[in-house]
């Protein structure tokens, strides 16, 4: 085996996303030195929660979102879509520009913005399913015959 080949390639994998994950925390710092969105409450929160969902679906590892981490997204989420409802989706949020991907300034522009894209509505619904419990933790309470209907 040679010497100079790196063998590891967990470690560069590892490497590469921590790259990633530096690129993408340049531009949140951008986006919080922005005037045009010192307003937002949370900014800072929010960013991250970003730069965490974009990295889980960026699986080329090269700063953008594909159809195919688009169409896992959507599948992850449980709503499921079309190739043509995909490119719709990319045309959407990319404000139409020739490319197939979503980079990650698009996606931050797009969750920030006053616009609804169909992919915004979709994370925001999932946010808040994860956000809330369904029914409460434990047991349920006592009841006896006075409380019931």
């Amino acid at each position: 085996m040679p010497s100079n080949k790196n063998t590891q390639g967990g470690k560069a994998f590892g490497l590469l996303k921590e790259q990633q994950r530096q690129k993408l925390e340049e531009i949140n710092k951008e986006y919080l030195e922005d005037q045009k969105y010192r307003d937002e409450e949370d900014l800072a929160e929010k960013l991250e929660g970003f730069k965490n969902k974009y990295a889980e679906f960026d699986l080329t590892d090269e700063g953008e979102i594909d159809s195919m981490g688009l169409k896992r997204m959507m599948e992850k989420l449980g709503v499921p879509k079309t190739h043509l409802e995909l490119k719709k989706m990319i045309m959407e949020v990319t404000g139409g520009s020739s490319s197939n991907t979503i980079d990650y300034r698009d996606f931050v522009k797009m969750m920030l913005g006053k616009r609804s894209a169909v992919l915004k509505l979709v994370l925001i619904f999932e946010d808040k399913a994860n956000g809330t419990p369904c029914k409460p933790d434990g047991p349920p309470p006592k009841r006896d015959i006075a409380s019931l209907p």
